[in-house]
């Protein structure tokens, strides 16, 4: 094995120039350090010294600003995978958790007072229960598609901004829905707001997780624009 030089001064710049998932971030880096050191061993075996076999590997393998940019697309897409697969368990999640809560602390939910309940708000309520898993199939469906695509050659680069975009929709769905029952509740009835604490505690959850994936989301579109 080739001994340092070189190939880490090499791998450590480009170590420099990359932002995504610490663990695939460092598996790269790995790659790619072991590539430069099975070639420069070859050139010394033919006679390089270990310095020049060492430069001429770098050289091969091609200046950082062409060769970063790809690892880059890597990342930003791994970062992207790993986004869609935690919207597709943390949100249906929380959904259950607090369905759990309101099931045991509250029962059933009671008609309104003052007559029948508007169609407007069946609707809003009925579809803030279907949007967890219209969200979960969104993610699931996205990530057999970056699969798709990116054998047929879409880059990492664009992969991480659909998935990103992606987020921010389902992102944005969710949190419609709730607030849509939230103020259609707050108009017809608004001391039905007043939860008991372990409810009200299981609705804090679903905004701390929306804003988790959000600040997930913003991320992607950063790292693809690295």
């Amino acid at each position: 094995m080739a001994e340092a030089g070189v190939i880490e001064r090499y791998v450590d710049e480009l170590d420099g120039r990359l932002r995504g998932p610490a663990a695939v971030k460092a598996d790269l880096l790995a790659e790619a350090r072991d590539s430069l050191a099975d070639a420069a061993d070859s050139y010394r075996d033919g006679g390089l010294s270990p310095e020049d076999a060492e430069r001429l590997a770098v050289e091969e393998f091609g200046p950082l600003a062409v060769v970063a940019p790809g690892y880059q697309a890597e990342l930003a897409a791994a970062h992207a995978a790993t986004m869609l697969r935690t919207v597709m368990v943390l949100i249906p999640l929380t959904y259950v958790l607090w369905e759990l809560n309101r099931m045991f602390w509250i029962g059933p939910w009671s008609s309104f007072d003052g007559g029948p309940t508007p169609d407007w708000y069946v609707f809003v309520s009925q579809g803030n229960g279907y949007v967890p898993w219209i969200i979960t199939a969104i993610a699931g469906v996205s990530l057999v598609a970056g699969r798709v695509l990116s054998r047929r050659g879409v880059s990492g680069t664009t992969l991480s901004r659909l998935g990103g975009r992606v987020a921010i929709g389902c992102v944005g769905l969710g949190i419609a829905f709730n607030l849509s029952v939230v103020i259609g509740t707050a108009t017809l009835d608004a001391p039905r707001l007043l939860m008991p604490a372990p409810v009200l505690l299981a609705g804090v959850m679903f905004y701390v997780v929306f804003i988790r994936v959000g600040v997930l989301a913003k991320r992607c579109l950063a790292l693809s624009a690295v």
